[in-house]
């Protein structure tokens, strides 16, 4: 008798690929890393990132923790979703604040209204000898911005935190190296090969919470060299910070973040998007970058971002 063989008929989808790969990519630095740390800031990337860290560990709990980079100076809304998240998930959160980096004397502002964007270099640098982390998961992606684009899935940095884009590791097809002598790091990019529109449909297909500043909501700002800019935004503290600046006129638009961030040099979009679906039509025709218009520190100077890097930044 002759016998027949069913070929599976089973597709994967593109989410699936990507999905499988980050999860590959994690446990390879759990697997590899003696002390890694997922870094989380309750923006979409990241939330992403914990919704693979599930797949890949659960039900056990992730074989790192959580840590934050606060600047002080971040929405209130993304800052209490962090928390929550976090206590949700029952895993430990590591917080570690620009402020306090400058109460030691390592972060001094130029003036009081500088951004603490790049500072977080300096908190981040502290944190991770701090507590001897040998590597930093983090959510970048190459879509986002050209010195991104430039690293790889596992990105060495020296003994002092820096990173030098012409002296990293080549990558073989899966083949990950995330090994590193005592002082050194690895950060590691388990969705670089993501798009922000992989993203935003992943979101829609696990069905996963978010921030309420991603959806369009109505909120007072100015118009600043191109860019919108939120006004009078409240901190956890409960202090004003973004003052319009004299001559500025204050209006009210209905407005979406695209990223999240520092609140000095993150800029929202006009958007009448309020649902996860919405926002996946919006992105699948906008012509607007998602950091160039939207992330003020981005467009200082053309090599910014690589600069921030090689000094550390994330």
């Amino acid at each position: 008798m002759t016998q027949t063989r069913t070929l599976s008929k089973t597709t994967l989808s593109h989410l699936d690929w990507l999905e499988a790969e980050a999860i590959h990519i994690m446990r390879e630095v759990a697997g590899q890393c003696a002390n890694p740390v997922l870094l989380f800031s309750g923006g979409k990337d990241s939330i992403c990132m914990l919704r693979i860290a599930e797949k890949a560990f659960r039900p056990g709990k992730f074989p790192f923790p959580l840590m934050h980079i606060d600047t002080g100076h971040n929405y209130q809304e993304v800052v209490q979703f962090r928390d929550k998240r976090a206590a949700e998930l029952g895993e430990r959160l590591i917080v570690r604040s620009v402020e306090d980096s400058m109460k030691r004397g390592t972060v001094v502002l130029k003036h009081p209204g500088e951004s603490r964007n790049k500072h977080q270099s300096v908190t981040l640098l502290e944190a991770i000898e701090e507590f001897g982390f040998d590597a930093c998961i983090g959510g970048a992606r190459r879509d986002e911005e050209k010195a991104r684009a430039k690293e790889r899935i596992m990105s060495f940095r020296d003994e002092f935190g820096q990173w030098d884009p012409k002296n990293q590791r080549p990558e073989l097809w899966n083949l990950y190296n995330a090994r590193s002598h005592k002082g050194e790091n690895i950060r590691a990019f388990p969705i670089s090969n993501w798009t922000e529109m992989d993203v935003w449909q992943y979101i829609e297909r696990e069905q996963l919470e978010l921030p309420s500043i991603y959806f369009a909501h109505k909120r007072p700002v100015v118009l600043r060299q191109g860019a919108i800019v939120p006004v009078n935004v409240p901190l956890m503290s409960g202090e004003l910070t973004n003052l319009p600046k004299a001559g500025e006129e204050i209006v009210e638009l209905q407005v979406r973040f695209r990223t999240v961030g520092d609140i000095s040099c993150t800029a929202p979009v006009e958007s009448d998007a309020d649902t996860v679906a919405k926002i996946v039509l919006e992105t699948a025709t906008t012509t607007i970058t998602e950091r160039g218009a939207t992330r003020l520190d981005d467009q200082t100077s053309e090599a910014s971002m690589e600069q921030r890097k090689k000094e550390g930044y994330f």
